[in-house]
Formats: C-alpha cells, sequence, structure tokens
C-alpha cells in the first residue's frame, strides 16, 4: 500500500509510487481518467450502442476469456511511466468482434485494483495491439482496466493497481 504520504494530485503524479508489496506483487499508483466513452457505449458511436466491451463478450469466451464479469466498460487508468505486459495471461490473436471493424490482437493480464476508499476488486489490464486497433488510441501512460462496477471510484479516482511481479514492466 502506498505511504500516506504519497498522495497523487493529478494524473501526471500517477505512478510515482511503485512499491514491492510482498514480494510478489507490484503496486502502482494511479489516477482514473476520462477515456473515449468507446468501450461503454456512452460516446454514442452507432456502431457500438452498448459498448465494445459488450460486443467482445461472445468472441472472448469463444477464445476462453470470461469478460462478464466486469462492467461492460474500461477505467483508464493513467500513470506517471507506461506499464508494459512482458507475460500475460491471454493473448488473443485476430479477434473478429464486430463486422465493421478489421480483426484486432489483444493483450490480457489478471491483476487486482485498489480504490482510495480501500476496496479492492479482481480485474484485467486490457490491451488492444495499436497495431491491430484502427482507433480510439490511448496515450502510452493510459492502462486499460476491466473492472467490477466500483461506485467509489467516481468520488475519488486515485486507485492502485496491483500487478503480478515479473509479469509486467513500469516504465
Amino acid at each position: 500500500m502506498p505511504d500516506p504520504g504519497d498522495v497523487l494530485t493529478s494524473a501526471a503524479d500517477a505512478g510515482n509510487v511503485a512499491r514491492q508489496g510482498d514480494g510478489v506483487q507490484l503496486e502502482v499508483a494511479g489516477v482514473v481518467v476520462a477515456g473515449h466513452g468507446v468501450a461503454s457505449g456512452a460516446s454514442g458511436d452507432p456502431r457500438f450502442p452498448s459498448g465494445t466491451i459488450a460486443c467482445q463478450v461472445a468472441p472472448f469466451l469463444a477464445l476462453g476469456v470470461d469478460l462478464r464479469p466486469f462492467h461492460p466498460a474500461t477505467l483508464n487508468v493513467a500513470t506517471a511511466r507506461p506499464i508494459s505486459l512482458t507475460q500475460p495471461d491471454h493473448r488473443l490473436r485476430g479477434v473478429r468482434w464486430h463486422d465493421q471493424r478489421p480483426p484486432e490482437d489483444f493483450t490480457l493480464l489478471h491483476a487486482r485494483l485498489r480504490t482510495a476508499a480501500g476496496d479492492e476488486a479482481d480485474v484485467m489490464l486490457y490491451v488492444p495491439d495499436p497495431a491491430t486497433k484502427p482507433e480510439h488510441h490511448q496515450p502510452p501512460q493510459v492502462v486499460e482496466v476491466l473492472a467490477p462496477w466500483l461506485a467509489d471510484v467516481a468520488e475519488n479516482p486515485h486507485v492502485t493497481l496491483i500487478l503480478p511481479r515479473g509479469r509486467v514492466v513500469v516504465g
């Protein structure tokens, strides 16, 4: 857990706190920031009225990845340094999840997220490959996270990603 003195005041500060945790986990502080609204359907894009995540549930499930435990949207977590998945749980190649989009590649990693209120949830880092994602790219320091509904994130966007050590690179 980040020290009490490690209070984040902006997305630019996020990720400056990386702790070793218990030796098995790496904790990275972040701030939930606004995204494009396409994953949730909030953007109003007529191609994805229920959002892109809702469209991906069945194709991902057919490939052995169950998105149903998560709210059909992503949390966009900004950290000061990019997070790269070096040993993900899943690498999905050529996923055809919509008839108006080319197939995409995805890298996924199970992790945990702690809210500022101290609640923890099982989450999945969701990384579409920029080479196969035709639009709605994120800056390098923003990682998309699939999570159950977390009401307290709206009140305080500061979160801690609890990542499996040795399976990610921060920075």
